[in-house]
Parts: C-alpha cells; sequence; structure tokens
C-alpha cells in the first residue's frame, strides 16, 4: 500500500469511512456482475455460506435470501466501518431470515467455521499471502464444497477503470509506478492462468474460470450532466484510480476532475454513463 500502510489499517481508515458512506452507489453499479456471480454460484436452501471480503454486506444478506431460514452466512472482512453498514442492514432483514452474522476477521488465517459454499465479490485480490489464503478457504469447505468468486481481469479491458485513469494521468507530475507482482491490489489476478494454478496448489481439484463482461453504471441522474457529475465523484473518490488525486493540491484535483468529466461526457446517454467492466468469473471446488 501507499505509504507502507497495511490493507488493515487502509480499509479501516479515511477509505474504509468512505465507501460505508457510499455502498448504496457501490451496490448499485455492481448489480450487473452480483448478478452473474450469484447465477454462477447457485445457492440453495439450506446451505451454509462464507463471504469473503464482505464489505458493507449486499452480497452477503443477497446470499442469506438465497438459503433461506434453514441456512446461515457469516460476512468475513478487515474493515470495521464497511462491517458496521452491514450490520445496520442486517437489523433490518425480515423475521425468519437465514441466520446471519459478520465477522471482523482475515480470511487468510483465521478458522471460521466450515461452509458449503463460499462466495466473493472482489474480495480476494487483497491478501497478503493468497497461496496461505486460498489454501485456508479450502480448509474451510465442507467435503463437496465450492467456491465461486469474481475478479478483475486487465485494467485495460476495464473502462469503467481505464477512461478516468487516462484522462487523469496527463496532469500528475509523475506517473506513479506500476504495482509489483503478487501483491495486494485490484488487478492481481488480471493474468487468469497463475490464479487457476494457485487454486490447483491449494488442493482445488475442479477450477473453471470464465471471461464476464457487463456495462454498469459509473454514474445516474435526471439528465446526463447530472450522470457526468455522479461519475466523476464516482471516478475520483471510490474507483480504483482515486488514489492517483486523493492528496492532490486544489488546482491539480479541479483539473482532474475537469478531464474526468469530458472523458466520461462521451459515455453519457439517457442520463446515465455506463462503461464495461471485464471480470473473471471462478469456480472451484
Amino acid at each position: 500500500m501507499a505509504g507502507g500502510i497495511t490493507q488493515a489499517e487502509y480499509w479501516n481508515g479515511e477509505v474504509g469511512t468512505r465507501w460505508a458512506r457510499n455502498q448504496a452507489v457501490l451496490d448499485a453499479m455492481f448489480v450487473p456482475l452480483t448478478e452473474a456471480l450469484f447465477a454462477r454460484a447457485g445457492l440453495a436452501p439450506g446451505e451454509t455460506v462464507l463471504d469473503i471480503g464482505c464489505g458493507a454486506g449486499a452480497t452477503t444478506l443477497d446470499a442469506a435470501r438465497r438459503v433461506g431460514p434453514a441456512g446461515s452466512v457469516a460476512g468475513a472482512d478487515i474493515s470495521a466501518p464497511l462491517l458496521a453498514v452491514g450490520r445496520e442492514r442486517a437489523e433490518a432483514e425480515p423475521p425468519g431470515s437465514a441466520s446471519l452474522q459478520f465477522v471482523e476477521a482475515d480470511v487468510e488465517t483465521a478458522d471460521l467455521g466450515r461452509f458449503d459454499h463460499v462466495v466473493s465479490r472482489f474480495g480476494v485480490m487483497f491478501f497478503a499471502d493468497s497461496a496461505r489464503a486460498f489454501a485456508n478457504v479450502r480448509r474451510m469447505l465442507r467435503p463437496g464444497g465450492r467456491m465461486t468468486f469474481l475478479c478483475w481481469r486487465p485494467l485495460a479491458e476495464n473502462l469503467w477503470v481505464g477512461v478516468p485513469r487516462d484522462a487523469v494521468l496527463p496532469l500528475l507530475p509523475e506517473v506513479p509506478p506500476p504495482p509489483q507482482p503478487d501483491t495486494p491490489g485490484p488487478f492481481r489476478f488480471a493474468d487468469a492462468d497463475p490464479l487457476v494454478a494457485l487454486l490447483r496448489s491449494a488442493g482445488f481439484d475442479a477450477v473453471t474460470c470464465d471471461a464476464l463482461d457487463r456495462d454498469i453504471v459509473l454514474g445516474q441522474g435526471e439528465t446526463d450532466a447530472a450522470a457526468v457529475a455522479a461519475a466523476t465523484h464516482v471516478a475520483l473518490n471510490l474507483g480504483p484510480s482515486s488514489h492517483l488525486v486523493r492528496e492532490a493540491a486544489p488546482d491539480l484535483r479541479a483539473r482532474a476532475e475537469a478531464a474526468v468529466a469530458e472523458a466520461l461526457r462521451r459515455h453519457a446517454a439517457g442520463g446515465a454513463v455506463r462503461l464495461r467492466a471485464a471480470c473473471w468469473l471462478i469456480q472451484a471446488g
């Protein structure tokens, strides 16, 4: 992480608090990807489920509705601010829902029980030691259990990240270096071959890896101009490129906002800014 901070410090600091405030925006943006995740997972009533990197709980609550009152779901994350939102949302669930808990834990090392299914929406790319984490997940799966998760394909294929990023980079005094191989970050598993090999070495025998492309709504509003403003906010405050201007001086920040808005305006139509998201949809058992 920038400045040498740990993942726990990062997600329990200002970034985690900002994501918690904006959970409704993020959940809405990822709906098409969440739907694809659960369509592949095929959760059944009565199953026990672990949700890795559950964040503010959208996927955890979705899983709980699918397994029903005979099932149980644990959402695990290292971010206390996001977990607090998840717990608040769980309290609003109707009586008779699945047994549900949110746990502040690092799935790389924690023993959270035994599960029929593990799911994750973009939560598996941030472990300090991926091999150790996947081996631990495998140990928590019951015989016949499976894991289904989403992770990002290369940045160049993810226009929702690349379009605003390309608008910002020319304004920076220096371009940040690319991340080191196999370090925590959103595009850690952009290359599927090492990921599949990693899963097999962790004890998963049957691994499928499919490319998933969906257009996602980065921002919407009553007008295209309002949608562009909303999308610019997401790109510069919540998206993977937000770190580029997080500590920028006000004048650079203003120029970045103008440049990103101009780039996103070309993708606005019908009160929404839509851009492609490119993922790997993985299932392993």
